[in-house]
């Protein structure tokens, strides 16, 4: 028996297994220049960041970006739907070649998928009606019992109530684009938020208040995400992102959509 041959034919199977995991679970780059589309999943329902329009139009900050990334590739963006709770599940598959929505940067996401560098400093803060400002100055005052604290499920706005308001009452609304206008009518008292979503519904409705605005519970960066296995494609992204700090296209762009 050759031992060279069967050294050989193993490295050669082992290769081929990577090959074909890769092609499956990376979005390599020449790929999405074959396809001639970059492929973004999005939530649609988060703005400033991303949001699907009436017209079924995406808009904000995370489509413009994502409309620049596709430029910079000389490729079309095409978009592929997708919610909070599916977010992971939905990137590992493969569905699309990264996702841009306001997806916070998370070790629990890291851990199993690829997140790229950070850019927009933000924090959980909350919503709440106008007039009842007053009621809410800290953590503490949102964790009682008779406190009705609004959250879309699966993603770090639910995570953050669960884990920090323990005594809170807890209320899952599945669409996170309609909870600010449950919140206007009564039907909770608070919504966990980030806080350029904040500054956002506090100028879209004259109904509600953001009193913690300026002072988050946390603070956090945005990434693009992206199964792991590509390190070329999230070298690029990461160099893209650079490139839109140093050349003030991210200023500009807050400047649009969140200021």
């Amino acid at each position: 028996m050759d031992m060279k041959k069967i050294a050989g034919a193993a490295v050669l199977a082992a290769g081929l297994l990577l090959g074909g995991a890769g092609s499956v679970w990376a979005a390599h780059l020449e790929d999405i220049a074959a396809r001639g589309t970059l492929r973004v999943g999005t939530t649609g329902d988060y703005r400033p960041m991303s949001y699907k329009d009436a017209d079924g139009k995406y808009e904000g900050f995370d489509t413009e970006l994502a409309e620049k990334l596709a430029d910079s590739l000389h490729v079309k963006v095409e978009y592929v739907p997708t919610t909070w709770k599916t977010l992971s599940a939905d990137t590992a598959a493969g569905k699309f070649d990264l996702a841009l929505c306001g997806i916070t940067r998370t070790f629990d996401r890291e851990r199993t998928l690829a997140m790229s560098d950070g850019y927009l400093l933000f924090g959980k803060t909350i919503l709440c009606r106008k007039g009842e400002e007053g009621k809410y100055k800290s953590l503490a005052d949102l964790d009682r019992p008779e406190v009705k604290v609004m959250v879309n499920p699966g993603g770090t706005n639910e995570k953050f109530a669960k884990s920090r308001l323990t005594h809170a009452t807890l209320l899952i609304h599945e669409k996170n684009a309609e909870i600010p206008s449950l919140i206007a009518e009564g039907k909770a008292d608070i919504m966990i938020t980030e806080t350029m979503e904040a500054r956002r519904y506090v100028r879209m409705n004259e109904k509600l208040a953001a009193p913690l605005v300026d002072k988050p519970f946390t603070r956090s960066r945005f990434g693009a995400l992206m199964a792991k296995g590509d390190q070329d494609f999230l070298n690029y992204v990461n160099f893209f992102l650079a490139e839109m700090e140093t050349d003030g296209t991210m200023d500009a762009l807050e400047d649009t959509y969140i200021k």
